[in-house]
């Protein structure tokens, strides 16, 4: 079975919130727990990813 479709769908879902995650940054006043919470989701959207990208 192929995990191809869904890997796209993650990649768009982790360029999303790198987009997010830059914005947010770039705010005159960053909310730091918005960030936190960005990062660990992209995070775990990179581990899923590399997670069915395994032979």
């Amino acid at each position: 079975m192929s995990h191809e479709p869904r890997i796209r769908s993650l990649r768009l879902r982790h360029a999303r919130l790198d987009d997010r995650i830059f914005d947010e940054d770039h705010r005159p006043s960053p909310d730091h727990s918005v960030l936190r919470r960005l990062k660990v989701e992209k995070l775990r959207i990179k581990e899923e990813i590399e997670r069915l990208s395994q032979p």
